[in-house]
């Protein structure tokens, strides 16, 4: 791959920097230039976010579970709640896109739409919504569940929930309110109007309390690679966070979800997607190769055997690092997509247990390349030129310093490639990723007037041809009358 400056590009190329509290890398926490207390502080984040907005970055990423996963006694977590930390971290950007994760399964949708149509409205629309169904079995045992509901079920839940958060957002038109202070009216009640929700899930009355939000809806996300997962992608995602290891996999995967969005009326540009990658930078390869094995070296096995049984959903920790993976079976009601990228990998490579923990340890199925800012670049530009992707989900391996590295030599190799934007020429999220901004199906207040002015002249109508007619027939009478006589 070349890496002198190319033609203006066809189309944009988009980056969204994905958050982990310490950074991506599972051992990152015990590395030399990590803090691990400041993760549980607003700065860190604060810091955090403001070195994506100087790299001109699409946007900002935040996952999210309602259980504490994994094995806490060998890592890190992330403890704060996502539009919570956003709506803090709105204040202190301007133009970064804010993108939080949110579950369908143990959520509901007029508090959730609510609470994102307050953080689109807080921050001047730069809010997005990472849709999951929740495949853990941890987090349903907070919900007073036995066990995780299956996969379609859950995919089932989560169409009802968008289609309804979407109704609520419409139900509160963007013209509704007037605020006339002459006539005393605030808003037009016209256009603001309950749903009457009544589903297999959820029912709901509405109106949304909150008028709608300023990108119509926020940018909606999906994460899921299972045959269900790309439907529901190809029928409500606008950008999809996805792992794949080869190119090949990802040009596979890209033109599969491209396909399915005519089905669905759509376009391919109406959706984005962004596959993961774990960059550590050197100013030489063999240098950014050491960064990576220092990293590798932190692992606790302990914590690397829960992991990998958690991502086969097949009990693990007991295993023979040094040996072949044992046997799993295929299949699961959890992360299929994953699932099946770990034994892809694992039988692809022939990995030992140790060699397939290592593998994992850097993004967890996504892919971790270490290199030169110019190598990374090269990925980068070889993917987005390829077929493969619209744009990638970074994901640094340590934070701040790895997000630090990324935007200061990465993003001016790319720009100098005429890749990527020197500037922000937008202040919407929906705008960063060329994305429309959705129409209200319901009648705008201009429509509504309109219907009002329509009324109203049919009515004259109807008096004037009442009046004629009734003139006429006045007139006929008297005729009638004259030539009796």
């Amino acid at each position: 791959m070349s890496s002198t400056p190319t033609s203006a590009a066809p189309r944009a190329l988009h980056l969204n920097a994905f958050i982990l509290s310490t950074g991506h890398h599972e051992a990152a926490w015990r590395h030399p230039d990590v803090e691990p207390a400041r993760a549980l502080t607003l700065q860190h984040y604060v810091d955090i976010a403001r070195t994506a907005e100087r790299g001109l970055l699409d946007s900002v990423f935040f996952a999210d579970g309602v259980a504490l996963h994994g094995n806490v006694k060998h890592n890190t977590h992330s403890a704060f709640e996502p539009l919570t930390l956003l709506s803090a971290l709105a204040a202190s950007t301007t133009h970064v896109g804010l993108i939080a994760t949110a579950s369908t399964t143990y959520n509901h949708p007029y508090t959730l739409a609510r609470a994102f149509a307050s953080l689109d409205h807080l921050s001047g629309g730069r809010a997005g919504w990472n849709i999951v169904t929740s495949a853990g079995q941890d987090e349903a045992g907070n919900f007073g569940l036995k066990s995780r509901p299956d996969h379609e079920a859950r995919y089932a839940r989560a169409t009802e929930f968008v289609q309804l958060a979407q109704a609520l957002w419409d139900s509160f038109d963007d013209e509704a309110v007037i605020a006339d202070k002459a006539s005393g009216i605030y808003a037009d009640t016209n256009l603001i109007a309950p749903i009457n929700h009544k589903g297999e899930h959820f029912e709901v009355r509405g109106p949304l309390n909150i008028r709608r939000p300023v990108q119509g809806y926020p940018l909606l996300v999906q994460a899921g690679s299972s045959e269900s997962g790309k439907e529901y992608a190809a029928r409500f995602a606008e950008a999809v966070f996805t792992a794949q290891q080869t190119l090949e996999e990802a040009q596979e995967f890209y033109a599969d979800l491209k396909a399915r969005l005519a089905a669905h009326g759509r376009r391919p540009q109406d959706l984005l997607v962004l596959p993961g990658i774990s960059p550590i930078i050197g100013r030489t390869e063999e240098e950014a190769k050491a960064k990576a094995a220092e990293l590798n070296g932190l692992i606790n096995p302990a914590y690397g055997l829960a992991q990998l049984s958690t991502m086969l959903d097949h009990e693990l920790t007991e295993a023979d690092l040094d040996g072949p993976l044992p046997p799993v079976a295929a299949g699961t009601e959890g992360n299929q997509s994953r699932k099946q990228l770990v034994l892809d990998l694992s039988a692809r490579e022939g990995l030992t247990v140790r060699q397939l923990i290592e593998r994992l340890a850097g993004g967890r199925g996504h892919r971790v390349f270490a290199g030169t800012a110019v190598q990374v670049a090269d990925q980068i530009q070889g993917w987005f030129e390829e077929g493969a992707a619209d744009g990638f989900n970074i994901m640094p391996p340590t934070l701040p310093a790895g997000l630090d590295d990324f935007v200061e030599q990465v993003v001016p190799e790319l720009q100098r490639r005429g890749l990527f934007r020197t500037e922000y020429t937008s202040s919407t999220l929906r705008e960063h990723y060329g994305l429309a901004r959705p129409a209200n199906p319901n009648l705008s207040r201009q429509h509504q007037r309109q219907h009002r002015q329509t009324d109203q002249d049919q009515t004259g109508r109807d008096h004037t041809d009442r009046d004629h007619t009734e003139q006429g027939q006045t007139e006929q009478d008297l005729t009638t009358k004259e030539n009796a006589a």
